[in-house]
Formats: structure tokens, C-alpha cells, sequence
């Protein structure tokens, strides 16, 4: 069993709330015997459009292959303006090529696959995103379970703020363990149940 997160910061490097709250999902997986990888999207070159392959140097294509070799497909991305960062719309636009295999009468490549949702922000809009996501989710066959998401809206977290990275992971721990923990043992859990059916 297998995890990989899509991590849609907009920060290429560094200190990142959303890349810490992934990594604190992540160190619950592992409790749970559920090895997890990590892909910073804005450090890969993805271009703009809805195809598996845009260009020669495109590295979707990759990045799709250990998506369909995972058992849990996690989407992590901030809230910008009450939305999905653009690096989390890009996946979906470069994942419509799956759904129109779909909508052609074909199997989802997906199906099977247990979802699950990461979002930081510093007020409102997590809702939104989330919802945003499990529509994608229900569309191209991922199954989305209950307690799946790990949302923390705090104004420590908001763009004006520059917290420390070990105070931001004490919120955490103090905060959040319990939710990280139990989506950890749903995903693995859901994936146990998929793979019974």
C-alpha cells in the first residue's frame, strides 16, 4: 500500500504551510504502515492544458504514472482567494484526458484509488475546496471516505505571518493530531476495504 500527496504550495522552496501540514499527514501514514510520496508541483515543469502530454519536457506524465501506482491519491493546496491554489486546478485540467476516457465508455484509471484532502489558509474557504476536490474525486472514480480530510485554518497561517516552522508544527501536534491520525487510519482502512470487494 502506497500514498502520494500532490502538493500544490505556490512556494518552490522552502518553509511552506501546506508542505509542513503534508509532512505531518505523512508521518501519520507511516504510524499506520503506509509508505507516502511527496511531489512539489511548482518545482515541476507542468504546462497549461488537458492532456497527459503537453510538451517534450512535460513532467505530467511521470507524475501521472506514480499516481496510478498508488493506492491513495492525497491533493494538498493553500486557499487563495477562496479557492484551490493554481497548481491544484492545473492537476485537474491535465487529469480531464482520464475523464474523457470515461465519458468514451472506458474504465476509470483511478477506480479503486482511496482520496483524500489537505488545505491551510487563515480564514474561510476550506469548505469550498474541499468540495471542489470530491467532485473532481467522484468524477474520475477516487473514492473520497468520511473523516479523509485534514483542513487547518488559522491566523497563524495567514500570508501577513512569518511563524517560526517548529511553532506552526507545535499548533499542529497540539491541535490536529487526533483528525491526521484518524484520516490515516480511514485511508488505510478504505483501501483494505477496496481491495476485499
Amino acid at each position: 500500500m502506497k500514498a502520494v500527496i500532490l502538493l500544490a504550495t505556490l512556494k518552490k522552496e522552502g518553509f511552506s504551510h501546506t508542505a509542513l501540514l503534508s509532512e505531518f499527514l505523512e508521518k501519520h501514514l507511516n504510524e499506520q504502515g503506509v509508505p507516502c510520496e511527496t511531489i512539489r508541483l511548482v518545482q515541476k515543469n507542468i504546462p497549461a492544458g488537458t492532456y497527459t502530454r503537453m510538451a517534450e519536457d512535460d513532467d505530467w506524465p511521470s507524475i501521472l504514472n506514480t499516481v496510478l501506482a498508488a493506492d491513495i491519491l492525497i491533493f494538498a493546496t493553500p486557499v487563495w482567494w477562496n479557492n484551490i491554489s493554481s497548481e491544484m486546478q492545473k492537476v485537474i485540467e491535465r487529469m480531464d484526458e482520464l475523464h474523457d476516457e470515461i465519458l468514451a465508455g472506458k474504465g476509470s484509471r483511478l477506480e479503486g484509488k482511496v482520496g483524500g484532502v489537505i488545505v491551510t489558509g487563515d480564514s474561510d474557504g476550506a469548505q469550498h475546496v474541499i468540495a471542489q476536490i470530491a467532485n473532481f474525486f467522484n468524477a474520475v472514480g477516487v473514492l473520497l471516505p468520511p473523516y479523509a480530510t485534514l483542513s487547518v485554518l488559522h491566523p497563524m497561517l495567514a500570508k501577513s505571518n512569518d511563524p517560526e516552522k517548529e511553532e506552526v508544527w507545535r499548533m499542529f501536534e497540539k491541535d490536529y493530531s487526533a483528525t491526521a491520525d484518524k484520516m490515516a487510519k480511514q485511508l488505510q482502512q478504505s483501501v483494505r476495504r477496496e481491495q476485499d470487494a
